[in-house]
This record gives C-alpha cells, structure tokens and sequence, in this order.
C-alpha cells in the first residue's frame, strides 16, 4: 500500500457534523448526475455487494461490503467491507475510508437532508422504528437537527428498545408502535422487515415519514394505505422507483405510479410541504451518496489540522 494514501478509521468520527454532512450532499447534487452500478454475488445465504458511482467533478468511489451470516456461530463480524475512493480527472486513488464509518454517516445523513427539507421544524416527538444500529445512528442525527425533540423508540423484541432508551436522554421506549406512530411528529424506520408493519390509518395530516429498511424488492416497512396518502419524496429515483419494494411493488399492482414520487435530490427545491401533507421519504442509500459522504470525511480529516 503507497504511503501516502490516507487510510481514514473510527477515530475520525469524533472531527464529523451532521448537518455539515447534509449540506455536503445537498451540494453534491448541484453537479451532473452520478453514474451508478451495482454488483451482487451469492453463495447460498452469502453475499458480495460492490456498489460504484461517479460524479464528474468529485470522483469515483468503490464500495465493497461481503454479508456472511454464518460469522456469528464462529464470533466473526457478519457484515465487512471496504471503501475506495478515487480522483476524478486521473482516477488515482484518494483515500481507503472505513466501510462502517461511510455506512453509517451516509445512511442517517441522508434521511436528516430530507427531514430538515420536510418535516415540521417544530417537531417536537420522533419515533424510531428498530433498535439497532442504524436506529442509534437515527438518534445521533436527527438530535442534531430537532435539539427540543424528545424521543420514542419501538423494536419487535421490547427488552431491546427498553436497553436503546436506556443509552440515551429523553429517550423512552413504547411498547404499542400504533401508539407510538399517533404520538409522533417525525417517524423514522430502519427495521428488515418484508411485510408492511407501518398502517396508513395511524398516521395525522403533518407528519413526517422516514423509510429506510427495505432495500430490496421483496421488503416493505409502509403499508399501501400510507404509501397512497403521503406525498412521495426519494433521495434518488434511479435507485428506488424499479428496485425497493416499498415503491416497485405498489406500482406493479397498479396502487401507485412513478408520477407520484414527486421529487428526488437532483430537484431539491421541490421538497416542501403544506400543513395538511403527510410527507413520505424513501431513503435508498446509493452509491453516489457514500461518495458524497466519503468526499466529506475525507475533507474534514484533512482540515483537522
């Protein structure tokens, strides 16, 4: 490995802001659209993902994350990977980022872009929906957006949530998510499910709605009801419309078209809302975003001093 390719860990983090880090992406779609590949590769319940993208006047990025499940029973780590990242004019490299450090900044940030753009800046109550990883990166983030928020937290498994709240000030788990949703202003979702577990009918005119588990064809998070009743936002059209669940099956049965989604991030300024809207955003997560985020950690850590 060249010595002088910045090699960019954990330690990094404690330099990061998020809403710099929003501002960074909204910017990065001011340039040309990004060119996008994804490539899976399977062995029975194994799987290589590596995701591509370039922007012409911000560079190339690699990203490569392997999900062996079977780890666990051997204490290994199911989920690895690592992150390129590449000059634009010469294709030389930049900077190795850490894979977990990019996932996490990349996936919260890209949901608090659209919720500063959405959501009633009076938000007051914010539910998360999933008590893992992403849903402590949820909490990081959409703190430091809504500071007078105070927090809900609901998981399947209600002793997790319970230890979630436990790591956090005003924050209290809900047992019901029905009632938890009714109390909410914001409603953030980072769960694996495959069967809608959000209901339109528990949702109020003026809520905002996060969605970010499904990734794949076969999930969904939001239920038809809710997907109908909300104003459709994604973070990138390219990336959602024909591959996430949550928006290819519903158009498939005829429920929704592609029409409804009414903007993605390359038309900003078209995230608004009226008082009476249920506003609805689909965070896909592509690779031009970990490109955005990998610019800016890359950035910072230089600027450190």
């Amino acid at each position: 490995m060249p010595a002088d390719i910045p090699v960019i860990g954990p330690e990094a983090e404690a330099a990061l802001d998020w809403i710099a880090l929003t501002d960074a992406i909204a910017a990065g779609h001011d340039l040309p659209e990004a060119q996008t590949e994804d490539v899976f590769l399977t062995r029975g319940s194994d799987t290589i993902l590596t995701r591509c993208a370039w922007i012409e006047g911000l560079g190339s990025l690699v990203k490569t994350a392997t999900v062996f499940p079977g780890n666990a029973t051997a204490g290994k780590p199911t989920i690895g990977g690592s992150v390129s990242l590449f000059g634009d004019t010469d294709g030389v490299l930049k900077a190795y980022l850490d894979f977990a450090l990019v996932t996490k900044w990349k996936t919260a940030a890209d949901s608090l872009l659209a919720a500063r753009r959405l959501a009633r800046p009076d938000s007051r109550t914010i539910l998360i929906v999933g008590a893992g990883t992403v849903g402590r990166s949820l909490r990081e983030a959409y703190a430091a957006a809504f500071p007078a928020a105070e927090f809900l937290v609901w998981n399947r498994t209600a002793e997790t949530a319970k230890a979630f709240a436990a790591g956090f000030d005003k924050t209290e788990a809900v047992a019901d998510l029905e009632e938890g949703v009714r109390k909410a202003d914001i409603v953030t979702s980072a769960t694996m499910s495959v069967s809608p577990i959000l209901k339109g009918e528990w949702f109020r005119p003026g809520q905002h709605v996060d969605l970010i588990g499904a990734y794949r064809a076969d999930m969904r998070e939001a239920d038809d009801a809710l997907m109908t009743r909300g104003r459709i936002f994604v973070d990138s059209r390219a990336t959602t419309i024909g591959h996430i669940g949550e928006l290819k099956d519903p158009i498939a049965r005829g429920v929704l078209t592609a029409v409804d989604v009414v903007s993605d991030y390359y038309t900003l300024n078209a995230f608004q809302r009226a008082p009476e809207d249920i506003t609805v955003f689909k965070n896909g997560g592509g690779a031009h975003l970990d490109l955005m985020t990998s610019n800016y950690i890359l950035e910072t850590w230089k600027g450190r001093g």
